[in-house]
């Protein structure tokens, strides 16, 4: 039997069905598991901050040469006997921060400084198998959204340097006159934890929002809060290693004085060390004066991010640089306490703290500003 014409109504009709059916599948399409990957970033983020508490704190306690070889498999076994104990004892007063520093140290004062470095590799070994467990479980069961495995595998090899930098920097600790590790070192492995921390932090944000409203927002970005809150990020970065700089060499325990040093501007005698470039690492009045100067201008450089990001008109990008500049002020009163205090461990380790919360806030208002979310007119 023909089949009866239908009007040009009906048509339009049946295809404006068959298109909205079409434009759901392909929104649906290669989005993957975005919610389950973001928690189990979240997990991650979570564990890279607790690493970077427990690594300043094994900094802080001169913990860090406590285990003088790197053994990234056998080494997840501690010692489990006596014997085991005076041979791991043994080792470390051959380096020359025990003999220069520690020499007559108490097999327990041992013990207390080998749980803190021990405790501190065996989390980085348990945040690889996390990475590894989650990635390999959505990637077998093909839930990574389109162009994100790349993304996760960054994370992973970034984590995998990390490591193998830990140990760059704890090998320069074992050389002949020094005391402690390479403060320069130190500052590449903070920072490296951090560009971690902040990589992390970035893709949970993005995850949080289908692709297709990303791509509807960032029409919405406000590219001059984009740039300064960018660049602000950057500049907290480079006093994230100005910090390490501080405490590689425990130049927060001199010149508890604050706003001078030592009575006067500058520190007393700041460039008596040579060839000239090693002042800038190694003498404690300097690399504490440049600290404190970084951290004066970034306060400003805050503030005017700050007044950029509170005149727009989303009412989330106002509140996330409002909370940013909230958390930099109080980042400022942890450093002149620390100093005040001559950086003990509890109050050293609040301020460290406190450089993590101030980076993700840095980089959650730079996402609002590239990303802003939806609101009403009425904001």
């Amino acid at each position: 039997m023909a089949q009866k014409p239908r009007s040009i109504f009906e048509e339009v009709g049946s295809s404006e069905k068959v298109v909205a059916v079409a434009t759901g599948s392909i929104d649906r399409g290669g989005q993957g598991a975005r919610g389950a990957i973001r928690r189990w970033l979240f997990v991650l983020f979570a564990l890279v901050a607790v690493m970077i508490a427990v690594g300043g704190l094994t900094r802080l306690t001169d913990s860090g040469l406590s285990i003088t070889e790197w053994k990234p498999l056998s080494g997840s076994v501690p010692p489990l006997n006596a014997a085991d104990w005076e041979a791991e004892f043994a080792a470390y007063k051959l380096i020359p921060e025990y003999v220069g520093q520690n020499a007559g140290m108490s097999l327990s004062e041992f013990k207390a400084i080998y749980w803190w470095e021990w405790g501190h590799r065996q989390l980085g070994r348990f945040i690889g198998l996390v990475w590894a467990i989650g990635f390999f479980w959505f990637l077998l069961r093909r839930q990574i959204p389109t162009g994100w495995s790349g993304r996760l595998v960054f994370i992973g090899a970034l984590g995998g340097l990390q490591g193998a930098v830990g140990w760059w920097m704890v090998s320069s600790g074992l050389r002949p006159g020094m005391l402690d590790v390479a403060s320069y070192r130190l500052a590449i492995h903070l920072g490296l934890a951090f560009v971690i921390l902040g990589f992390i932090a970035w893709y949970m944000m993005l995850l949080g929002r289908r692709e297709a409203d990303l791509m509807q927002a960032r029409r919405a970005g406000e590219g001059k809060l984009l740039s300064t809150s960018t660049g602000l990020m950057h500049f907290a970065f480079l006093q994230i290693l100005l910090g390490a700089l501080v405490a590689g060499i425990d130049a927060g325990r001199n010149f508890p004085t604050w706003p001078l040093m030592g009575g006067g501007f500058l520190p007393p005698d700041p460039f008596t060390i040579t060839p000239l470039w090693r002042n800038f690492f190694e003498d404690a009045g300097l690399v504490q004066f440049i600290h404190r100067m970084a951290g004066y201008v970034l306060f400003a450089f805050g503030i005017v991010v700050w007044l950029r990001g509170r005149k727009s008109a989303n009412g989330a990008t106002c509140f996330a640089f409002n909370a940013m500049l909230a958390m930099m002020t109080l980042q400022v009163v942890l450093g002149i306490i620390t100093v005040l205090y001559s950086a003990p461990v509890h109050i050293a380790i609040v301020h460290q703290i406190g450089a993590v919360a101030l980076w993700v806030l840095i980089i959650r208002g730079r996402y609002l500003a590239r990303y802003p979310l939806p609101q009403s007119v009425r904001g």
